[in-house]
């Protein structure tokens, strides 16, 4: 195997294994034997277990960033904040990515995964400010809502049949937030 082809299969790897344990968690040893190689030919590939990680947690959010510009290519405004929504409650069925951005922010008290992590946000907020149009408010909003059904999907409160479970799930209507505008939200 070239080692380009090895280098994602590795990443495949790992994406699970860090998903499962996060930074902390993962072991090197547990990817390099799923990939049927060495630790070392891991750390000669990579030179780290944090690089490691942070190269699949910036694939992931690659990844989320580009499919949701995707969703929306060619529209605008609330057309396009539209597909990019389905196309992200789509990917939230990918639970290794889900978790893989979990782990990401759990991380985040570690300074370097900090910057990487905020980098990926950035580009993320950037791609649907960019491809939408809209204004910051919106665009807030629209992220805020991900990060609730993040938690939705980690829970799996789909299968939970309580009041509150069916409260969180509860879709939000168009024009639920026309009372925030920039002037509102200090």
């Amino acid at each position: 195997m070239s080692s380009a082809a090895r280098r994602v299969q590795i990443l495949d790897v790992a994406a699970q294994e860090f998903a499962d344990g996060g930074l902390r968690g993962a072991s090197i040893e547990s990817i390099a034997r799923a990939a049927g190689i060495t630790q070392p030919y891991v750390f000669r590939l990579f030179g780290s277990k944090k690089a490691l990680f942070l190269e699949v947690v910036g694939g992931s959010f690659t990844q989320l960033a580009e499919g949701m510009c995707a969703a929306a290519e060619g529209a605008t405004g609330l057309e396009a904040l539209a597909a990019m929504g389905a196309r992200y409650n789509a990917l939230l069925a990918d639970r290794t990515a889900l978790q893989l951005q979990l782990q990401a922010y759990a991380a985040c008290g570690d300074p370097e995964v900090r910057d990487v992590v905020r980098s990926h946000l950035a580009k993320l907020w950037d791609a649907v400010a960019d491809t939408t149009g809209l204004d910051a408010v919106t665009v807030k909003t629209f992220l805020a809502y991900g990060m609730l059904l993040n938690t939705n999907a980690a829970l799996e409160l789909a299968e939970v049949d309580t009041p509150w479970a069916r409260g969180v799930r509860t879709r939000i209507k168009p024009g639920l937030f026309r009372h925030i505008t920039s002037r509102t939200n200090r």
